[in-house]
């Protein structure tokens, strides 16, 4: 010990060799610690940088101090003072502009007043300069629910139907975690229950009405949508009462279904969504409701609701399929596009809140119609098809899911939805928060 202590006090000041001290002599560890200390002494204030080389075949450490270099920083007046005479101080040069591959054409510049490009040469600014934005807020996520455990769907990967009192409270958690604070309800409806008027769709203690109140007591803040309409509850899966020759009859219709927006709202619905589009339902929901107190209680029209075939994945999850025929007499014929004005029209009178366009990327068109003549908020439903589209042709390698997902949304958005119904709502709200 004392031969160690001589050889380090013999060292130049700014060199001291620690040997190894082993984790079981804290005895030793201490002293070597004081030792140091006493002979660096006061010159370890002054230190600037100290350079640590491990050297493990010797067992030591060597530190290097550097004495700092102190600069007094000009005043302001001194720097002023040194440009002003032609002293300013030195900058990085400018970067030598970028050489063009070889064998390019030297052309004179085109006589250009606007050059759209120069707004779009860097991130910055076309983050600064995009028009549309993506958000979770905007996104509605539709929840698939019934009596049993989690089931998955087969047409629709990575989408489940889930159980009423567990796995539904979880999907809504994770929503919440990335920014989603809205869902709709779409019951699968056990086919005992199942009528030619159904009746089910405005039981109090049915699915839909446990489900909500369930939710409002976990999330009291949370948005809640539902679906009005009696395809999940009929036994001939369509969204009307079926006469006996296979029409679909309206104002019977309508009155069921303002029963079943009374018990939703009961229940503690923030908005009901007709959408089975039977003439003059929105009006008679809104009195419905006006009379029983329910004020508050918004209407998302499905307003231009297509007859597509984009739903198919949608009535496999809920085995709604019609027992015959199709929606033809009630659903819009694709090819039109002027009467969804006539649609929006009725329904604004009506008293909706909120108008929607279903589906949506293929009828982006028919957003930006209602968009530019009405002044209420517009939904999109980006409908199972167009989910099981993406996810099929990505699963193929086709297509980058992520990508794809989110241009398609925010060109719905483009378009001139405030909101949409999307199955992708927390996987593009985990991508819109920067997540993997």
């Amino acid at each position: 010990m004392a031969a160690t202590t001589a050889a380090m006090l013999a060292l130049p000041p700014h060199i001291c060799i620690i040997p190894t001290v082993s984790r079981t002599s804290p005895a030793a560890a201490s002293s070597y610690c004081s030792l140091s200390s006493s002979s660096l002494g006061s010159f370890s204030s002054s230190v600037a940088a100290v350079r640590l080389t491990h050297r493990r075949r010797l067992g030591v450490v060597r530190a290097i101090a550097e004495p700092s270099v102190v600069t007094k920083a000009p005043t302001i007046e001194e720097s002023e003072a040194a440009v002003v005479a032609g002293n300013p101080p030195a900058a990085p040069p400018v970067p030598a502009k970028a050489s063009p591959p070889p064998h390019t054409p030297v052309v004179s510049p085109l006589e250009l007043v606007h050059r759209p490009r120069r707004n779009r040469k860097s991130p910055a600014l076309r983050d600064a300069f995009q028009e549309t934005i993506l958000s979770p807020a905007n996104f509605i996520l539709p929840l698939f629910i019934h009596e049993g455990e989690n089931s998955p769907i087969g047409a629709m990967p990575g989408c489940y139907r889930l159980g009423w009192r567990h796995g539904l409270i979880n999907e809504v958690y994770k929503a919440r975690d990335v920014g989603v604070n809205s869902v709709v309800l779409f019951p699968k409806v056990p086919n005992a229950l199942k009528s030619a008027t159904g009746d089910e769709a405005f039981n109090p203690n049915g699915l839909v009405p446990r489900a909500i109140r369930l939710l409002k007591d976990k999330f009291p803040d949370l948005a809640i949508y539902t679906d009005v309409a009696l395809d999940p509850y009929s036994s001939d899966g369509h969204d009307g009462i079926v006469r006996e020759d296979g029409v679909i009859m309206n104002d019977e219709t309508v009155h069921q279904l303002c029963k079943q927006a009374i018990s939703q709202a009961q229940a503690g619905a923030d908005v009901v969504s007709p959408s089975d589009m039977m003439d003059g339902r929105v009006g008679a929901i809104r009195k419905a409701l006006d009379s029983e107190g329910f004020t508050d209680v918004s209407i998302m029209a499905y307003t231009a609701k297509y007859a597509s075939a984009f739903y198919g994945p949608f009535r496999d999850a809920l085995e709604s399929n019609p027992r015959f025929g199709d929606k033809k007499t009630y659903q819009m014929n694709p090819g039109n596009y002027k009467e969804a004005l006539l649609e929006s029209r009725a329904d604004e009178s009506e008293g909706a809140d909120i108008l929607m366009v279903k589906p949506a990327l293929p009828y982006l068109d028919v957003i930006r119609l209602l968009r530019d003549n009405s002044a209420l908020p517009i939904s999109a439903y980006q409908v199972s098809g167009e989910y099981s589209m993406i996810k099929a042709a990505a699963a193929a390698g086709m297509l980058d899911e992520k990508k794809s997902v989110l241009e398609s949304l925010l060109c719905i958005k483009r378009a001139g939805a405030n909101v949409i119904l999307t199955y992708f709502a927390l996987e593009a709200a985990r991508w819109l928060c920067g997540e993997p």
